[in-house]
């Protein structure tokens, strides 16, 4: 066949026809916070059908867990993978020791320059971008599909759909943060961005399968790790007997092997976060606050570890914030986690907050979608399209300030260890959903459309 052709793939997170699938509707449309689009183009005949693609990032690969996602089903799929994007955070150990993806670092462009404009600077970072771009696609070995990451598609389409052309890849663009239902609430149900994206075909984002329960066995190893590092994790009591090994939540039996929970131990809360202008942690720390005075006057309530993962460029700033609070009830602790032990931590965690609203409103938070693969309830921040993901008093709790968050704490921490409390209810609603996971998701939609191009 000759010219160009174009299929158009929206991968929404809408999640509310998931159900019909056996898919959490609450879950299958995050991550992706929404949904995501690919555009598929065959930008010039006779390319050959070998079975490699390229995975393109303009950002920090080890954060970018969606298009980690898709290597990973790629290469179990017979595809043999090329990774590009900017070093940072260590992926997981599958991808690392996957023979079949080979990841190549690009080094990311910073502008230093004094002199010019804002604008002639930006160009300039683009033109130089666009050029590094080209090169190391050219490079690489020819691939039949060159799949980006968008946003940040600048310059980055251009450029990918250049090198399609003189290469005869086809280029798949997946727009990882919108989708038909996010983008009706802005254009409306009948713009016509919105009936395109309605007639593309739809990839429910879910959890991979490394989110999941984790075993009171990998609780205990996990928490005696991060206790030679964080005090809140270390075992309570000084005075512990021989024949047991003990962290601040769990205690090995050296005799049986047995780990068990402790009795009265903290509840957990998590968050995890790239500490951004997107997510306002005073509200949480103004909720905790009002925790621990709940405590203090008296409320059965039991003391909390509140640990807060990511990096990101307001860490100092909230982090001097907690320094000047004076809690005794509760702990926070705010780590770094290695990709093999946060999916561990959010396994073992009693409840997960997400404070994710991001600056368009219109995006649905991964985060949640991974608690929620680990069976882990969330309460959640509103904003206008949370509804997809979370749903109030079944997998969840929605608020809207620092108030309404402290008085949902206190309400699913009281007797939390008690499976009959609200907090069991929820767990069990998501152990019910029966959700269909990233791979079995990936292989129903993506590769039929892969081997229908060929």
């Amino acid at each position: 066949m000759a010219g160009l052709w174009a299929l158009v793939l929206l991968l929404p997170l809408a999640v509310l026809s998931a159900a019909g699938r056996g898919c959490l509707p609450a879950l299958c449309g995050a991550v992706l916070s929404a949904g995501a689009c690919v555009l598929l183009a065959r930008c010039r005949a006779g390319g050959g059908l070998c079975r490699r693609v390229c995975v393109l990032v303009l950002g920090d690969l080890g954060r970018s867990p969606r298009m980690l996602n898709h290597a990973m089903s790629l290469s179990r799929n017979g595809f043999t993978v090329t990774l590009l994007g900017y070093p940072g955070a260590k992926p997981h150990r599958d991808v690392l020791s996957n023979d079949k993806i080979n990841i190549v670092y690009i080094t990311e462009v910073m502008t230093t320059m004094k002199f010019g404009s804002k604008i002639f600077q930006y160009g300039l970072k683009v033109f130089v971008q666009t050029l590094q771009i080209c090169y190391i696609l050219l490079k690489i070995d020819a691939p039949s599909y060159m799949l980006l990451q968008n946003p940040p598609g600048l310059p980055a389409i251009a450029a990918v759909w250049a090198v399609c052309l003189l290469r005869g890849s086809k280029f798949i663009i997946d727009w990882h943060n919108y989708g038909y239902t996010i983008m009706s609430l802005t254009h409306g149900d009948h713009h016509p961005i919105v009936l395109i994206a309605k007639w593309a075909t739809t990839l429910y984002d879910c959890p991979s399968p490394i989110f999941r329960e984790t075993p009171l066995e990998l609780q205990h190893k996990l928490f005696t790790k991060l206790a030679k590092d964080f005090d809140a994790f270390k075992a309570r009591s000084e005075s512990v007997p021989s024949n047991l090994e003990q962290t601040a939540f769990t205690e090995l039996h050296a005799g049986t092997g047995t780990v068990t929970h402790i009795q009265g131990r903290p509840a957990i809360l998590l968050s995890s976060t790239s500490w951004t202008e997107d997510e306002d942690f005073s509200i949480l720390l103004k909720a905790l606050e009002e925790y621990e005075g709940f405590i203090n006057s008296g409320i059965t309530l039991p003391p909390l570890v509140c640990a807060i993962t990511g990096k990101g460029p307001l860490q100092e700033f909230y982090n001097n914030l907690i320094e000047k609070l004076h809690f005794k009830h509760v702990h926070i602790c705010t780590l770094w986690l290695e990709a093999e032990d946060y999916p561990v931590l959010l396994g073992s965690g009693d409840l997960g907050v997400c404070l994710h609203k991001s600056t368009s409103g219109l995006d649905l938070p991964m985060k949640v979608v991974d608690m929620f693969g680990c069976r882990l309830p969330v309460c959640a921040i509103d904003f206008p399209c949370l509804h997809e993901l979370v749903k109030h008093e079944e997998n969840g709790l929605i608020f809207k300030n620092s108030h309404e968050l402290a008085v949902q704490l206190k309400f699913l921490f009281t007797d939390f260890q008690n499976e009959k409390n609200k907090l069991g209810v929820f767990k069990r609603n998501l152990k019910k959903s029966k959700m269909v996971q990233w791979d079995e998701n990936w292989d129903e939609t993506v590769l039929p459309l892969l081997a229908a191009s060929n």
